[in-house]
C-alpha cells in the first residue's frame, strides 16, 4: 500500500479545489478539443499542477527548484504559461471575487471602484525617448479596488506624463 504524500502548506484544500476544478477541467477539455485528440492522454493531475504553481508563487523559488513531489517543472511552467495566456488566472480571480462578494451579502459584481496608481522606477536599460517624465512621480499601472478592497487589474494603458 502506497503511503499518502504529506501536503505542503501551500497545497489547496479540498474545498478550494472544488471551487476551481470546473474551470481548469473545462479549459483542458476545450484545449484537447481544438486538436485532433490523437495525442497521448494527460499524464498529470490538474490539482498537482495548480498546487505546484501556488508553491512557486508562495515560496518564490525558481521553476527548476520545484520539489520532486510535483510534476516536472517544465510541465508545470507550460501549464502556467498557457493559463496566463488564455486568461485562466483572471477567470479564477473573477470567480473567487464574486464568491467573496456574495458571501458578504453584496452584488457579485461591484458597482463602484477606486482607481489607484503605483509608482514604478524605470530600468536604466529602457531608451530615454520611450520614457515619460513626471515631476510629481506619477508613473505606473493603475489598480482598481472595490468596496471590499478586492483588486482587479486595470487594462494596460500608457502612463500619464506632464509636460
Amino acid at each position: 500500500m502506497a503511503e499518502q504524500q504529506r501536503p505542503y502548506p501551500s497545497d489547496l484544500s479540498d474545498a478550494r479545489w472544488e471551487l476551481v476544478e470546473p474551470v481548469l477541467s473545462a479549459w483542458r477539455t476545450e484545449r484537447r478539443g481544438k486538436g485532433l485528440d490523437i495525442g497521448r492522454p494527460c499524464e498529470h493531475d490538474l490539482r498537482a499542477i495548480l498546487n505546484a504553481i501556488v508553491y512557486v508563487d508562495r515560496t518564490g523559488i525558481p521553476w527548476r527548484y520545484l520539489p520532486h513531489e510535483y510534476p516536472p517543472w517544465q510541465t508545470v511552467y507550460g501549464y502556467f504559461a498557457h493559463w496566463q495566456t488564455d486568461g485562466i488566472f483572471s477567470q479564477l480571480s473573477g470567480l473567487l471575487r464574486r464568491l467573496v462578494r456574495t458571501g458578504e451579502g453584496r452584488d457579485p459584481d461591484p458597482s463602484a471602484c477606486v482607481i489607484d496608481a503605483q509608482s514604478i522606477k524605470t530600468s536604466t536599460n529602457v531608451p530615454a525617448h520611450s520614457q515619460g517624465y513626471d515631476a510629481g512621480n506619477y508613473v505606473g499601472w493603475p489598480v482598481m479596488r472595490d468596496e471590499l478592497s478586492s483588486s482587479w487589474p486595470a487594462e494596460a494603458s500608457p502612463t500619464r506624463t506632464r509636460s
